[in-house]
């Protein structure tokens, strides 16, 4: 089929993430005689508050937000029938421009598990400087001091936090250190830094320090509001895309299908949702899914949409005192509490306007007790996977100062607990289906706890998270309707209390009904921790691969894929620094691929 062509450029960005700003960004800046043009289905984040300001972040996940995507998975025997829902970013800037700004590093050993070429930590660890700006302590070897991205610790210190690091150390006898992401350190108890400017005290995305900032640069252009429906080939050949108005960011607009050239190169960029999809809608991908959705098949290529990878997620909320710091008065909105923050916000920066809430973790390795008490189901995922390998933690542990979630809870002070369990062995699929009006749906399983092992550090993480807390100052109970339903009678029951156990006191004994409650807690409960990855994996096309090295796609020339879909295998942390990298690697690739100078 012939389309006309509404204009021409030489480079297409199908989505408008973090990945492929960074990628546009770099590009346009070696060259700004390219002509590059950028599709994003959401909206502009240029100045926006909701975007700006750090502590708003938690908007974003509302009801009815229209700067997510809520993809509704297929219902789970694991998650006793639930569907899980598993949100993605929808606007210019993707996960950095909603995202919760926790800076975390992969250790260097995940990149050299992925086995590619050219992918190697050694060759990665010196983009991962040139993307940063680390504000926090000087002369650290791997990390970088003049990239666009700045590293901070936010506006102010909480200390909630600093109690977590304290009592954290002292009852979980584990060391602190001030750097747990020089990509080998763990085990550790330390600050948790943020994707926000010291100086400036605002967010720091993708969209902002890549893209935005050239606008003086006419050959970078961003069209908002416009969805990527599929690739136009010329035989093989990449030759640009075919989109409409997005549904969600212009309702009412026309949506007939335009189409744009692209003179050079077509990267689809539209993460570990919309990637699979681009390529399946245009004839790529496996003749099953194709077939059923009534398209051609242009490429055999089965591998698209498989190898979906997240982090296992679990959030349950305490009381904290009453004179304790926390996010909560900002998060309920409480106009004259918001107003002071801004003015000191607007003033010197320090302000819980630049906060996330989220000052300290552990990067979690079970010691021998532990592990004996996590039980035999995980004990050979232990032994084959994490036992020799000291730099892999198996979970994140951490505390929010405040409440997050919508239940609307009594107006009071909160303190919620994270638990991230980094390298589940579950893996689930993403495709395209016709629903039952005919219109194209998604088929998303996610694989979440289909496998027994994965379950266990949840389980555990809950346990232990507990004594800590209990021991903080600022403890006063648990939100007995978000946790665990222990048997009547139990030692384990849930409910307010005047204040903290002392720092020696014994824990918590729990019995085989209480393990039952906190296994179906999770089974209820667990859930995303947004960080979708891995469905159009760089890997061998006989490994049901979808891009070599290089980010072609197998079968067709003159297209990439660039973003987190990519990720061949997970990662240990939260997934923004991956997809910077991604970026930052995408673009040294393209540049030699085009004959452009490209200096590190």
């Amino acid at each position: 089929m012939s389309y006309p062509f509404l204009s021409e450029f030489d480079i297409i960005f199908a989505g408008g993430g973090s990945t492929a700003c960074v990628v546009a960004g770099r590009l346009a800046a070696c060259d700004p005689s390219l002509r590059i043009l950028i599709l994003e289905g959401g909206q502009h984040t240029l100045n926006k508050a909701a975007h700006v300001q750090p502590y708003q972040y938690f908007t974003h996940q509302a009801p009815g937000s229209t700067t997510m995507t809520f993809n509704i998975g297929n219902p789970s025997p694991h998650l006793n029938g639930r569907a899980p829902i598993v949100h993605c970013a929808h606007c210019v800037g993707g996960g950095s421009s909603v995202n919760f700004m926790n800076y975390t590093r992969s250790p260097a050993s995940d990149f050299d598990d992925w086995e590619v070429d050219g992918w190697e930590s050694k060759s990665l660890v010196p983009l991962m400087k040139k993307l940063e700006t680390y504000e926090v302590q000087a002369d650290r070897p791997t990390h970088g001091y003049d990239g666009p991205i700045k590293v901070s610790s936010g506006g102010c210190k909480m200390s909630i936090s600093e109690d977590f690091i304290r009592v954290g150390s002292k009852y979980h006898k584990r060391p602190s250190s001030d750097d747990s992401n020089d990509l080998e350190t763990c085990n550790t108890y330390s600050p948790w830094f943020k994707y926000i400017g010291g100086t400036t005290g605002t967010r720091s995305d993708a969209a902002h320090h890549y893209v935005y900032n050239q606008a003086h640069n006419p050959n970078l252009q961003i069209w908002a509001g416009k969805r990527v429906k599929r690739v136009i080939f010329e035989d093989k050949r990449a030759v640009g895309v075919g989109f409409t108005n997005d549904l969600v960011s212009c309702p009412d607009a026309d949506q007939s299908l335009s189409t744009v050239r692209a003179s050079k190169l077509v990267v689809i960029s539209a993460g570990a949702f919309g990637s699979p999809a681009i390529l399946e809608r245009s004839g790529i991908g496996a003749e099953a899914v194709l077939k059923q959705c009534g398209i051609e098949q242009h490429v055999n290529l089965p591998g698209v949409g498989e190898n979906y990878r997240d982090h296992n997620g679990a959030f349950v909320p305490y009381f904290a005192g009453d004179e304790f710091v926390t996010m909560d008065r900002l998060w309920r909105g409480e106009e004259s509490v918001v107003q002071e923050h801004l003015a000191l916000w607007k003033s010197n920066k320090e302000s819980l306007i630049a906060q996330n809430g989220n000052d300290a973790k552990i990067k979690w390795r079970p010691d021998e007790e532990e592990l004996k008490a996590m039980g035999s189901t995980f004990e050979p995922r232990w032994k084959e996977f994490f036992q020799d390998r000291p730099e892999k933690a198996v979970a994140i542990l951490t505390v929010f100062a405040g409440y997050l979630g919508s239940s609307g809870l009594p107006p009071r002070n909160y303190v919620t607990a994270e638990i991230i369990a980094l390298y589940p062995v579950s893996v689930g699929s993403v495709h395209i289906k016709l629903g039952e009006n005919g219109k194209e749906d998604v088929d998303f399983t996610t694989g979440y706890l289909d496998d027994p092992s994965d379950i266990v550090p949840l389980n555990f993480g809950y346990k232990k998270l507990r004594e800590i807390y209990r021991r903080m100052p600022s403890y006063r109970g648990e939100v007995a309707a978000f946790h665990p339903r222990f048997p009547e009678g139990s030692a384990a029951v849930c409910g307010e209390v005047a204040g903290p156990v002392d720092l020696n006191a014994p824990d918590i004994i729990y019995t085989a009904e209480d393990d039952e409650a906190i296994e179906q807690f999770h089974r209820d409960n667990m859930q995303t921790t947004w960080h979708s990855l891995g469905t159009c994996a760089m890997k061998s096309r006989e490994d049901q691969g979808v891009v070599d090295a290089r980010l072609n796609v197998y079968g067709v020339t003159n297209l990439k894929v660039a973003d987190l879909s990519i990720v061949p295998k997970n990662v240990g942390t939260n997934t923004y620094s991956t997809a910077l990298l991604v970026g930052e690697k995408a673009a040294m690739i393209i540049a030699e691929d085009l004959g452009i100078e490209y200096r590190l």
